[in-house]
């Protein structure tokens, strides 16, 4: 691979496509990276270099860009910005990939079409996932684009912990457990693999806590069991969804409020969580700041949900050596870790205040019978390295 070209990702949500550009050597450095953000309502887009310097950023009117033209703008920022240096690739987030895309794949003709024949398991995410990989083929047809699941790390679950209590023929046609953030999880524990190898061999509990939220269980590197499901949905509270819910709460809101499923959908994914609990925000950091009982109810709730997960995921590995927090929250506030550590006293977990407060990455006491790390997590670079990988084997 030459080592004067660049490997470029894209990682595209709902209302926002964030992107950043490497060296294309192994695990070669940042280059820039930024986000378009507000598709459909109003599109701004920012770039900064490896140290955190503005390199650009412009805004549209609202409702001017899509994902589609969202994706023809940062392809225009790339040009300018690396002036002449190719891409060699293209890596791209793609949330679903069924039971038949179990590894990073090279995109093509065909494997486009499988990914679309997906978008009903996951239809809040995947027609956006998809959309800059179309641009990017009518766009610059030559360079290859890979596609990297955030479920396929949870492929290697047994049977079992996949499956619902559902007739065989729904199962067959692929409604069964995927779990999510697979990305993250692949990317905490390819950390741990080159730094703590004996701790990544153990049994882990990898709490991914940010607006989006799960839990995954992970022995010797692999996913056993995961709190998400057949969607994003479910599982822990998150920043604006429900998590777990009694699926007769459904039956009750179709009968007695007659919603449909556009509205149930709303409110499961967007009314719900730490925003619908407090009725104050979705953001953790402005519910800490708050002295309303309904922002400390939405904590106390979002925390229990973790607890009461990790019980259930220790149940599933026989047991618990660590917990790793990672993403937003997970990173970044440690009243949260302190509150679900004190839920996890009955594992032997014990946590260190003053690690903690520094947020080093052992926070746990020396002398505690499962210990607790702090592992940034960074998709963008998991997804740039298996880019790397899949281009060097075509």
């Amino acid at each position: 691979m030459p080592q004067q070209g660049c490997i470029a990702v894209l990682n595209a949500g709902s209302s926002s496509i964030k992107f950043a550009v490497y060296e294309a050597e192994r695990d070669g450095p940042l280059l820039f990276h930024g986000q378009v953000e507000g598709i459909g309502v109003a599109p701004h887009l920012k770039a900064t270099d490896a140290d955190g310097k503005s390199v650009a950023e412009q805004r549209w009117d609202a409702g001017a860009l899509d994902h589609h033209a969202a994706t023809d703008a940062i392809l225009e920022l790339g040009r300018k910005l690396l002036a002449g240096r190719p891409v060699l690739a293209f890596g791209h987030r793609v949330v679903h990939g069924g039971t038949a895309f179990a590894a990073p794949t090279r995109v093509d003709a065909g494997v486009l079409k499988a990914l679309a024949e997906l978008v009903p398991l996951a239809p809040l995410h995947q027609p956006h996932n998809l959309a800059p990989i179309e641009a990017i083929a009518r766009a610059v047809p030559h360079i290859p684009q890979v596609a990297c699941f955030d479920t396929a790390f949870h492929r290697s679950q047994p049977a079992l912990a996949q499956e619902f209590g559902l007739p065989r023929k729904l199962t067959a046609e692929g409604v069964r457990r995927y779990g999510f953030h697979g990305l993250s999880y692949d990317f905490i524990l390819t950390q741990l693999g080159e730094a703590m190898p004996a701790l990544a061999r153990s049994r882990l509990i990898v709490a991914h806590l940010g607006n989006g939220a799960s839990l995954c269980a992970v022995r010797d590197g692999k996913s056993v069991a995961s709190t998400m499901g057949f969607t994003a949905v479910d599982g822990l509270m998150m920043g604006t969804r429900t998590g777990a819910l009694d699926p007769g709460v459904l039956l009750y809101l179709m009968e007695r409020h007659g919603m449909d499923a556009h509205a149930i959908e709303d409110l499961l994914y967007r009314q719900s969580g730490l925003l619908g609990v407090s009725g104050i925000s979705s953001d953790m950091r402005a519910l800490r700041q708050s002295s309303a009982a309904e922002a400390r109810e939405a904590i106390a709730l979002f925390v229990y949900r973790i607890v009461r997960e990790i019980g259930s995921l220790a149940a599933a590995l026989g047991g618990v050596d660590g917990i790793v927090f990672s993403a937003g929250i997970g990173e970044n506030d440690p009243r949260t870790r302190a509150e679900v550590a004190a839920g996890c006293r009955w594992l032997g977990l014990e946590i260190d205040e003053e690690r903690n407060r520094r947020g080093e990455t052992r926070i746990s006491t020396d002398r505690s019978a499962v210990s607790a790390w702090i592992i940034p997590t960074d998709e963008e670079s998991m997804i740039a390295r298996y880019t790397r990988q899949v281009i060097a084997g075509s």
